[in-house]
């Protein structure tokens, strides 16, 4: 699928998840109908996702956690799969630099790091070693609710 500017300005006009596709066509001087087919075509072709963020740093009792994994292969695109279906994982990247992967992980009371590498990490063979990096303060984050 093709993405014109039309479709980016769109989507710049979900950011803010709930406005109407009628209030989009007459902002960007177009028909509802192709603001609504668009949307549609970018859904269907998995370029965009409309869904609800929260900002984790507002929810009592959760943390993000992003932990750099080395692996001890490099078939980097198959662990990041695999790594991407444990629980808490938002995110899992495969990135350049001193880690093969970048994952980000959302916490809850009852679900902790100790939990995630014992119960969750420890099922993947592969991985070589991790360096985990609290979250203290983010700026613009929001993740999907994934519990």
């Amino acid at each position: 699928m093709k993405i014109d500017g039309t479709n980016i300005d769109i989507i710049r006009e979900l950011k803010q998840g709930k406005k109407s596709f009628k209030k989009i066509a007459d902002k960007l001087s177009i028909t509802e109908n192709t603001v609504r087919s668009r949307v549609n075509r970018l859904q269907t072709e998995g370029v965009l996702d409309i869904c609800g963020l929260v900002d984790p740093a507002k929810l009592p009792e959760h943390r993000v956690v992003i932990i750099g994994i080395k692996l001890s292969d490099m078939n980097l695109v198959e662990k990041g799969a695999e790594i991407s279906k444990l629980k808490g994982v938002i995110s899992v990247s495969v990135v350049t630099g001193r880690y093969d992967l970048i994952v980000l992980v959302l916490f809850k009371k009852g679900f902790g790091l100790l939990e995630f590498y014992t119960e969750e990490i420890s099922t993947i063979t592969g991985v070589n070693s991790v360096e985990t990096f609290v979250v203290y303060k983010s700026y613009n984050l929001k993740v999907p609710y994934i519990f």
